[in-house]
C-alpha cells in the first residue's frame, strides 16, 4: 500500500521527521512490524540489526617487556532495545561500516591495556581469562554506543624473533617428547607382550592339537592292534575249543579202554580164579569123601554117597559162575552147552574120584587123564561162551 513501509527482521527502521521519538531521540525507532509513513513529510532510514565481525592484530608488550602480536576476533552487533538502537543510529547510521573500525580500535586499546598487566605464560595458557577481562573492560564503553558483543576468541599469538613462547615451551615439548617415547616404549612393549601372548597361545594351541592327535592316534593304534588280535584269538579260541573236545574224546577213549580191558582181562582171569576154586573144593570133597571111605571099607556105601553128592557139586561148580559175566554168543544153543558142560564136570569130578579110590598108581594116572579132560571140555566151549 502507499506509504506502508515494514522493516526487515534484522533491521530497525528509524523515522525522522514529526514528533520525536523516545527519550527526546529525533527519530521513531520500528522493528518488527510495519508503519505507515508520509511521504515528503517523514524521512525512513534502515539500521542493521544483524551480527558483525571486527578483527584485530595489534602488538602488545607484557609485564615483562616482551612485545607480542595477538590477533583476536571480535563479534558484536546493536542492541534490540531502543536505547541502543538511538544510540548506534545516531553514530553509524550514516556510516554503519565505521562499527566494526570502531570496536576494532576499542578492543585493541583494551588488549594492549590487559596484556601489560600479564607475563607470557598467563598470556599463553590462560587466553580465555585475557578474553573474558577485554570483554569485561569493554562492555560499558561499547553500550554507550549502542554495540554489544557476544564473543572474543584470540586467534594467536606471537613473540617474532625472541624466541620466548619457543625456549618457554621446550622444557613441555621434552616433557611431551619423552611422555611421547614413554607412551612408544609402552605402546611398543605391550605390541611385543601381545606378539609373546599371541606366539604362547599359538603355542599352547599347537600343543593341545598335538596332543589330541597324539590321543587320537592311540585310539586308532588301540583299535587297530585289538582288531589285528581279534582273529589270532578267535583262532586260539576255536583251537581251545577243538583241544578240549579232543582231551574229552581222549578221556572218554581212555575210560572205554580201561572198560575193555576190564572185560578182556580182568573178568577172564576173575572166571579162572573161580574155577580154580571150585576145583580145589572138589579135590577138598574128594580127599574128604576118600577119608571117609577108608573108614568104612564100604564101596557100596562110597559109591552111593558120591552119587548123593553128584549134585552138591554140580551146585558148587555153578555158584562159582553165579557172579561172573557170561555172554552167550549163540543164544539157547550156546545156554544149552553151558548146562551140558557143568553136569559133564560133574560126572568127570565123580569119575575121577572113583578112580582114585583104586591103587594109587591108577589113582595118578586116571587124574592126569581126567584133568585133561575137563580142560579139555571147558576148552571145547569157549568159542560160544565168555565168562568175564
Amino acid at each position: 500500500m502507499f506509504g506502508y513501509r515494514v522493516p526487515a527482521p534484522d533491521q530497525a527502521m528509524l523515522i525522522s521527521g514529526g514528533r520525536r521519538g523516545q527519550g527526546g531521540a529525533p527519530f521513531r525507532v520500528v522493528t518488527g512490524h510495519g508503519k505507515f509513513v508520509l511521504p515528503v513529510f517523514r524521512k525512513v532510514r534502515f539500521l542493521t540489526l544483524a551480527m558483525c565481525e571486527a578483527e584485530v592484530a595489534e602488538k602488545c608488550v607484557t609485564r615483562q617487556g616482551i612485545a607480542l602480536t595477538v590477533r583476536a576476533v571480535i563479534a558484536f552487533k546493536v542492541g534490540n532495545d531502543t536505547e541502543s538502537i538511538v544510540n548506534a543510529g545516531q553514530r553509524f547510521l550514516s556510516d554503519q561500516d565505521q562499527m566494526s573500525v570502531l570496536t576494532g580500535r576499542i578492543f585493541a586499546g583494551h588488549l594492549r591495556s590487559i596484556i601489560g598487566s600479564m607475563t607470557v605464560e598467563e598470556i599463553v595458557t590462560e587466553r580465555q581469562k585475557l578474553a573474558t577481562e577485554v570483554l569485561e573492560t569493554s562492555k560499558t564503553e561499547m553500550a554507550k554506543i549502542g554495540l554489544i558483543v557476544d564473543s572474543l576468541q584470540i586467534q594467536s599469538i606471537d613473540d617474532g624473533d625472541t624466541g620466548y613462547i619457543e625456549a618457554m615451551s621446550a622444557p613441555h615439548k621434552a616433557a611431551i617428547q619423552r611422555q611421547a617415547q614413554i607412551a612408544q616404549a609402552k605402546a611398543t612393549q605391550a605390541s611385543v607382550e601381545a606378539q609373546q601372548e599371541a606366539a604362547r597361545n599359538q603355542a599352547e594351541y599347537s600343543r593341545q592339537t598335538a596332543v589330541v592327535q597324539a590321543e587320537y592316534s592311540a585310539e586308532v593304534d588301540r583299535a587297530q592292534a585289538h582288531a589285528a588280535q581279534a582273529g589270532p584269538l578267535a583262532q586260539a579260541n576255536a583251537q581251545r575249543e577243538v583241544l578240549a573236545a579232543q582231551t574229552e574224546l581222549a578221556e572218554r577213549r581212555a575210560q572205554l579202554r580201561q572198560q575193555e580191558l576190564v572185560a578182556e582181562v580182568v573178568k577172564p582171569a576173575e572166571a579162572e580164579a573161580e574155577r580154580i576154586k571150585l576145583l580145589a573144593l572138589a579135590e577138598a570133597e574128594r580127599m574128604k569123601i576118600q577119608a571117609e571111605a577108608a573108614a568104612s571099607y564100604d564101596r557100596v556105601a562110597l559109591d552111593r554117597m558120591l552119587i548123593d553128592q553128584l549134585p552138591q557139586i554140580v551146585k558148587e561148580a555153578s555158584a562159582g559162575l553165579a557172579n561172573a559175566n557170561v555172554n552167550i554168543l549163540n543164544g539157547t544153543d550156546g545156554l544149552g552147552e553151558v548146562a551140558a558142560g557143568l553136569v559133564g564136570q560133574g560126572l568127570t569130578i565123580l569119575d575121577s574120584v572113583r578112580r582114585n579110590l583104586g591103587s594109587p598108581d591108577d589113582r595118578n594116572t586116571k587124574t592126569d587123564k581126567n584133568d585133561a579132560a575137563a580142560s579139555g571140555g571147558t576148552q571145547g566151549h569157549s568159542g560160544r561162551v565168555e565168562i568175564e
